[in-house]
């Protein structure tokens, strides 16, 4: 992981201090050095977390002929096989790096070098001969990377706070963001939360240049019709799925020139990553897991089970509602969002934890519940199809049992609260069946909002069933649940706010094999019911790797990942920063909260100091509390850093050389049958 930046502009190039601020406010992705370009147009900024290649993978670079530069930010695993190959078709390399791999393989295949890569990147690629600029992010959006364009003049970086040291950018939320998150949990891209502020779709690039800006796309999720997906034998599926996570897993764990740790979460995805590690480690495999106070929230036992089982050298870190509070301003600032849950506060703590330790990388369970249907919300849909059909009432009331068993407030425990939200209208055909009721649920916030903030209607899920692909009315619904949850809550906010953001706080990457798009391809092959077998969660994962993982893990219902979200807030001697957020006067200064509305969620928390609240109202909580954190530190009393970059610094100051008419990457052959589906 590191931390790019740069701005393009055709009527002269940005002020060196501009990126060197720029730089500094990444310094957190990449504290073991830095490096710029410059030229009469283009100015490249990087800051490196050295996992590859240390000696030689300073950045930017460029090819020997030094008319492609390149900044980047992630991993191409599949950078050995690379390199061979276009050594033996004339390239010529001077480093071991996988960022090279990138220079070449664009010289040699344009933007078809996307499909070739198998890793995870936000990248910006510098043609000094064509004077065009090439941004790209990896196909699920693990790293983030950000735009904003004024005239002809377009920056781009790792992060948001970057962009806002350039005085040309607008610091406004945008009321289209604030729509999305308070109704899909983040700013669907391209959008973010600030007005102006653009990011690169998942499994895009876009092309930057005097005549303006083009887009292509090298890859989307898809899926075959229902009842013609080609691999329906289980047991064969059962093997292709196995050999497809354990080389994914190895590629993620060899290719790295530093220690690599892995995640234990009590689950069985982690569960998988780190005893596949556990085989290939030829020393002492390091674990971490996150526990809690609060016996509610706390897998301890399970991941007890694992690490002995495994033999690792175990880290924990146990968690209470303070530390949360106190870690809240810090998690804001790094996610540069709002959110409507606490769980990235614990997970930037474990980052903590893992860097203390000596470690910059760690492997992850993280995409599995969406490329193998693990989630509850993928069973909610399944329940709610059967109730539709039937007539008993303690039948159905069975049904909804099922569902939850590890959630104390749970339907099956609120019977009204279940038949409400179960007999909501079903459609078949609605193509977003699967979360209409809780983007509808999420949705209800939004009567808090100041009225000049408030959006009407459900634009948020009609911006969402725009952009669902043509031929998806044929997809099983499973497929098409995945698909939502693959475009939405993971890119936005489980790779973003809780994912890379809180990991980059302190200065560790995070490997997900469950995300190799080989992995992806294998499992969309599969009949649904393979995968959600009744209502079993995963079934073929659990069936794939019996062996490696105790029946109690496999066995046991899933219990998705969560902090205690206003029990953590309304505490007992509240932090200061937390309580002045959210003032009446706080409250009226940002604009964003009908005050009248935030002092009753608030009186009525503080009269059970926030336990016991139900789901709605916690998110609610959430959502002012780190809204106006958010705009507190990067709209209203925003500073741009000192130009302080982490050093050593490399410097590369050069000319543009020729000029020639550029290419149009739109015209590169790439149909639909070859976008990597």
């Amino acid at each position: 992981m590191c931390g790019v930046c740069g701005v393009y502009d055709p009527d002269g190039a940005a002020p060196l201090e501009l990126i060197l601020r720029m730089m500094t406010a990444l310094r957190h992705r990449g504290p073991d050095g830095s490096g710029w370009y410059r030229d009469d147009v283009m100015a490249l900024g990087h800051t490196r977390l050295s996992i590859v290649d240390l000696a030689g993978g300073t950045q930017p670079m460029a090819g020997e002929e030094e008319r492609v530069w390149v900044v980047f930010n992630g991993e191409i695993f599949n950078h050995v096989e690379l390199a061979r190959e276009l050594t033996a078709r004339g390239h010529r390399f001077r480093t071991a790096s996988d960022t090279e791999v990138i220079v070449h393989a664009w010289e040699e295949w344009g933007p078809d070098c996307f499909r070739r890569f198998n890793g995870q990147w936000a990248l910006a690629l510098w043609d000094r001969v064509a004077r065009q600029l090439v941004l790209s992010r990896d196909r699920y959006g693990i790293h983030p990377l950000f735009y904003a364009a004024t005239g002809r003049r377009v920056a781009f970086a790792s992060e948001i706070k970057a962009l806002f040291c350039d005085p040309g950018v607008r610091r406004e939320l945008d009321p289209d963001g604030l729509d999305d998150l308070l109704t899909t949990w983040s700013a669907g891209a391209p959008r973010t939360l600030f007005e102006g502020i653009r990011q690169v779709l998942p499994g895009t690039w876009l092309t930057i240049d005097a005549r303006g800006m083009t887009t292509g796309e090298y890859w989307a999720p898809a899926f075959p019709p229902q009842g013609s997906e080609p691999d329906r034998d289980i047991d064969e599926n059962t093997e292709r799925l196995r050999e497809a996570v354990v080389d994914a897993t190895r590629l993620r764990f060899q290719r790295s020139d530093v220690p690599v740790g892995a995640y234990l979460s009590g689950g069985i995805d982690s569960a998988v990553t780190a005893a596949v590690i556990a085989g290939f480690a030829d020393t002492e495999v390091h674990t971490f897991s996150l526990r809690f106070t609060d016996a509610e929230f706390d897998e301890g036992h399970h991941q007890q089970l694992m690490h002995e089982r495994l033999g690792t050298a175990h880290r924990e870190l146990v968690v209470s509602g303070r530390d949360i509070a106190e870690a809240l301003p810090e998690v804001v600032w790094h996610a540069e969002s709002a959110l409507l849950r606490a769980a990235p506060a614990p997970m930037m703590l474990l980052s903590r934890l893992v860097h203390a330790e000596g470690y910059k990388v760690v492997v992850t369970g993280e995409g599995a519940d969406e490329v193998l249907a693990g989630y509850d919300i993928f069973r909610e849909a399944k329940v709610r199809a059967l109730m539709a059909e039937e007539t008993d009432p303690d039948a159905r009331l069975r049904l909804v049992e099922q569902l939850y068993p590890w959630m104390r407030r749970s339907p099956a425990q609120v019977p009204a609260f279940a038949q409400s939200f179960f007999n909501r209208p079903f459609d078949p055909d609605d193509l977003v069946l699967s979360h209409r009721p809780r983007w509808q649920t999420t949705s209800s916030i939004q009567s808090m909002l100041a009225p000049d903030l408030r959006v009407s209607g459900s634009a948020a899920a009609d911006r969402v069933i725009a952009a669902i692909p043509a031929g998806a009315d044929r997809w099983d619904p499973l497929s098409r649940a995945q698909w939502l949850e693959m475009r939405t809550l993971l890119p936005g906010y489980l790779l973003s706010s809780q994912g890379d953001r809180m990991l980059m706080a302190a200065s560790v990457e995070g490997r997900f094999p469950f995300l190799d798009h080989r992995v992806f391809e294998v499992a969309a092959r599969i009949p649904a019911e393979q995968k959600l077998r009744g209502l079993d969660e995963k079934h073929l994962l659990k069936r794939a790797f019996a062996d490696l993982v105790p029946a109690e893990i496999i066995d046991r219902p899933k219990q998705p990942y969560r902090a205690p979200d206003a029990a953590s807030i309304f505490v007992a001697d509240a932090p200061g920063r937390l309580t002045e957020a959210t003032s009446p006067d706080a409250v009226t200064a940002a604009g964003i909260w009908d005050p009248r509305a935030v002092q009753l969620l608030w009186d009525k928390a503080l009269r059970s100091g926030g336990r016991g609240m139900g789901n709605t109202d916690n998110m609610r909580v959430m959502a002012v509390l780190t809204s106006q954190l958010l705009h507190q530190m990067l709209v209203q009393d925003w500073r741009a850093p000192e130009p302080t970059p982490p050093t050593p610094v490399a410097a590369f100051h050069r000319t543009t050389i020729g000029t020639r008419e550029p290419v149009d990457h739109r015209m590169s052959g790439m149909g639909p049958a070859d976008q990597g589906r």
